[in-house]
């Protein structure tokens, strides 16, 4: 599998620096290098890459500004680069892989790699999966009912009942019955019991895997809640709706959510 990837940041030193650490990552292949904002927005959509490290202060275009432009299309993976801190929180907002201080480490370099490899190999996987539902679609429907009931058969026993989260130096135990909702900003998940609010480092994917999602369904692309725990339905313009729980807590619903929400919620 390789990874094609782009490098964008204005310094061409920069660059080099991180082009010459990508170089002890076989399956990484870089498919271009951009110097500004405008140029990292025309190639990426050219070029379709897998992966884009991007700095987040440039001239003109920031690395904000890109993702920001380029939400029309099926967006790559991005980490982005830079040697300011204090921008860590808004780039996981951002949907960020990860988030790297210059000057790049090595070892944290090949941390990010193995995470994107593992994204992209969870992308990948649905997208043969849905191939194949094609395939069968056409020479075996009935087969495609039998994949698709199959979901629905499975135990709830193979689900989390409790999660495990150490926040501020404590590791708490969370009964899943409690969890109201789930916000994501990158890698991190903000569980929300209705009396507390706690940090655990996990991507969304991976914790939809550890949900029954008979209960938690995602509403919006970083937003899950719990079905169960849903009060009320409050129509919105635009097809959107808010769900209102047991917190009181309002959370809309995205119109490409709508029609999964309108299983459970009546």
């Amino acid at each position: 599998m390789t990874i094609r990837t782009i490098l964008v940041d204005d310094e061409s030193l920069a660059i080099q620096g991180l082009e010459l650490r990508l170089q002890a990552h076989a399956d990484v292949e870089i498919i271009d290098r951009c110097q500004n904002g405008r140029e990292a927005i025309r190639s990426i959509k050219t070029h379709k890459p897998d992966l884009v490290f991007l700095d987040i202060q440039m001239p003109g275009f920031d690395g904000f500004s890109v993702v920001q432009g380029l939400m029309e299309v099926e967006p790559p993976l991005f980490v982005f680069v830079t040697a300011y801190s204090d921008h860590a929180l808004k780039a996981f907002e951002a949907q960020a892989v990860d988030y790297l201080m210059k000057p790049v480490e090595e070892s944290r370099l090949a941390d990010t790699i193995e995470r994107v490899r593992q994204r992209l190999a969870e992308k990948r996987g649905v997208e043969e999966v849905e191939k194949l539902k094609e395939v069968l679609a056409e020479v075996a429907p009935d087969s495609v009912g039998d994949m698709n009931d199959g979901g629905d058969q499975v135990s709830s026993n193979r689900f989390e009942k409790l999660i495990n989260i150490k926040d501020r130096g404590q590791i708490f135990r969370v009964d899943v019955d409690k969890i109201e909702r789930i916000d994501a900003a990158g890698d991190y998940m903000c569980i929300y019991t209705g009396d507390n609010t706690l940090i655990l480092r996990e991507t969304m994917k991976d914790l939809e895997k550890r949900l029954d999602p008979r209960r938690f369904q995602r509403v919006h692309r970083s937003t899950i809640v719990n079905l169960d725990l849903v009060k009320e339905v409050k129509p919105h313009t635009n097809g959107e709706c808010f769900l209102v729980l047991g917190s009181g807590a309002s959370v809309k619903v995205s119109r490409s959510y709508r029609d999964v929400v309108a299983r459970f919620v009546h």
